[in-house]
This record gives structure tokens, sequence and C-alpha cells, in this order.
């Protein structure tokens, strides 16, 4: 059998990182291939993991129609809305999954994502939601009940740390945030906060690990507000594990997301999490426990500045943390949930 996930992205972040697992968690019983736009970074980490990468010129009816007449799937796994609307057009006769990795805004009302999006769910055989959130959050999403479940994103913890060991570098970050530099991410909040961090703490230190469209403006607003000295842009990183582990907490300040592998991998290494309450985090991080979820700057601000000073807070959120990451990520029954829907698709 074989299966071909197919991605709108160039970039790789949190969805890309979810088909890798899912294909290393099928390997040698599954073949499973990675097509997607031609990009050199997902070249790169997509092969250097073993996978067999399927570029494409664009996300387009010709191209993806093209991969398909070469490859031969014997089922076809999309991820995300647009991905899904072209693997719909082009899917023919091929059982089509479906899998939406966020709760975005522009999916939660009339608009042309998801009016585009029916006719990927109509021709879906089953549709994975990363969590309850996003399935509620579709305009449409009751014409799909009976054949969507969501699958919570899940990491492998033996991987992380065999990534931890690998970099024998030593970092010392107060803050680190990992992610795409985009909307849905909300950077710029991230940047006031440390600007209102660094009245209290001067010599703060904070790590932006990821790229995306807004990062010139970012660099433009980190000098607006004196952060030059306390903010590190670090671009794409292909094993930021190690400056997350060294890192007193992770912040993320995202208007949306789904099930965030960053906030997971941050989990499994003990990193508290402090994070606007959005979607899936809210699912991730016991407040109090596990690291704080909080709607306005200044409490933002607090919740980190008392983790950073405060070795003891500190030690037992990191404790939390990696307890409740041991209770969250069972890699078998994410793989017997993903085998239900292909069989749901008439595959396997």
């Amino acid at each position: 059998m074989k299966v071909m996930h197919v991605l709108n992205s160039r970039i790789y972040s949190g969805a890309e990182k979810v088909v890798c697992q899912i294909i290393h968690a099928f390997q040698g019983e599954v073949e499973m291939v990675y097509c997607s736009p031609e990009s050199d970074i997902v070249r790169k980490m997509v092969e250097g993991q073993g996978v067999t990468y399927l570029p494409m010129k664009t996300m387009s009816v010709s191209e993806l129609s093209r991969v398909i007449r070469e490859q031969k799937p014997d089922l076809i796994h999309a991820h995300d809305m647009r991905a899904g609307f072209f693997s719909a057009l082009c899917c023919g006769n091929i059982p089509l999954v479906s899998h939406i990795h966020n709760n975005a805004y522009d999916a939660r009302g009339l608009s042309p994502k998801t009016v585009g999006y029916l006719l990927a769910g109509f021709r879906a055989k089953h549709i994975f939601w990363v969590s309850q959130s996003s399935f509620d959050g579709y305009a449409f999403h009751k014409l799909f009940a009976r054949k969507s479940s969501v699958l919570y994103n899940v990491i492998d913890t033996d991987e992380i740390y065999t990534k931890l060991s690998q970099d024998s570098n030593t970092y010392d970050y107060d803050l680190i945030y990992v992610g795409r530099l985009t909307y849905q991410k909300n950077p710029q909040r991230l940047l006031r906060l440390c600007a209102r961090l660094k009245e209290s703490k001067p010599d703060l230190k904070v790590a932006i690990v990821g790229t995306g469209e807004l990062e010139e403006e970012l660099k433009a607003l980190s000098q607006e507000l004196n952060l030059e000295d306390t903010v590190h842009f670090l671009g794409f990183q292909p094993n930021p594990i190690k400056m997350v582990a060294c890192s007193k907490a992770m912040i993320l300040t995202s208007r949306w997301e789904g099930t965030p592998m960053c906030a997971l991998e941050a989990m499994a290494l003990g990193v508290p999490i402090v994070s606007t309450p959005v979607d899936g985090l809210k699912d991730l991080v016991e407040p109090g426990q596990t690291g704080f979820l909080e709607a306005e700057d200044q409490a933002l601000a607090d919740r980190c500045a008392e983790i950073i000073r405060d070795p003891q807070l500190r030690q037992r959120l990191s404790k939390n943390a990696q307890e409740q990451a041991e209770k969250l990520l069972d890699l078998d029954a994410y793989r017997q949930q993903l085998r239900a829907g292909y069989e749901l698709g008439g595959s396997l």
C-alpha cells in the first residue's frame, strides 16, 4: 500500500513535522511519500529523515495530477484545507483522507476557504481534526460529523532526546519562541511583551526560532522597541531542541492554534509554557501546574517574570509538565487511530 501525503506549504513547521512523524510511525509497514510545492528547506528536512520527497512547481491541478499519475497512490492524505481542496479535485477514484491542523479564523464563517473546503469534506472518506475546537470552529462542521474524529498531535519522546544529544552547544535564554512568523502567531505582541519584561529585567534574553512573512517587520519593530540586544532572531533551525531545553520557559502569543508540536516538545523536555488561552493550548497547559494561560499582556509578562526569577517554581512546573507529557504522548494509540481512518478510507 502507498499513501501520498499532500501539503500546500513550502516551510517546515508544525504540520510538516506531524506528517514526517506519521510516516515514521508506519515505517516498514506502509509506503508513504511527502508531496508539496518545491522548497529547499522542506527537501533538506524531509530527505534528511529518509522520507521520499515529491516536489511540485506549485500547488495546482496540473502539478498535483502529474504526481498522482506518476506515483499511483492507494490513498491520499491531504493536510489542511487548501491541500484538501486540490486533492479532492485530483484524486479521482483514489480514497481521500483529510487532516486539519488548526482552528483558523478564516474558517469560522462564510468565506471562500470554508466554501472551497466543502468539496474536500464531501469527497473525503474520513477527516481528522487536531482538536475539538478546530472541528467546532469550521463553519460547516455539522455536515461532516459522522466522518470526523479528533486526532490530537503527539511526539516521539525518544526522538526528542536523540535530537537533544546531537547538539553539544550551550544556550542561556530566558524565553524561547519556536514557530512561523505569521499573523496567526501574533509575534508583534510577543515583541511588545518582551519590551514590557525588559523594564524589570534589563538583561532579558529571548530567542525567536523560525521564519515567515513578518520577519522583516518584526526586526524593524525590535529596533523601534530597543530590543536589539534582547531578542535574538535565529531563523529556521533544523534542530532547536537543545535551545528549548536550555530555556526557562516557552512563550506563545497566538491568536489561534491547533495542538502545537513545539509546545509538546517543550513539555516533554520539562520546559514550562506561558501562552494566550487559545484552542489546543487549553488542552495541554494546566494553569499554575504545567505553565500559565493568560489573556492580558501584563498578566503574561508577570507570569514570565515569575518563572524566570523563581527556580523553585520553575522546577515544580517542569516536573509537572514532563509528567503531563508522559500521559498525553501515546504513539501507539495515535497510530491505531490513523490506521482506523485509513481503513475507513478503504485502504489497509
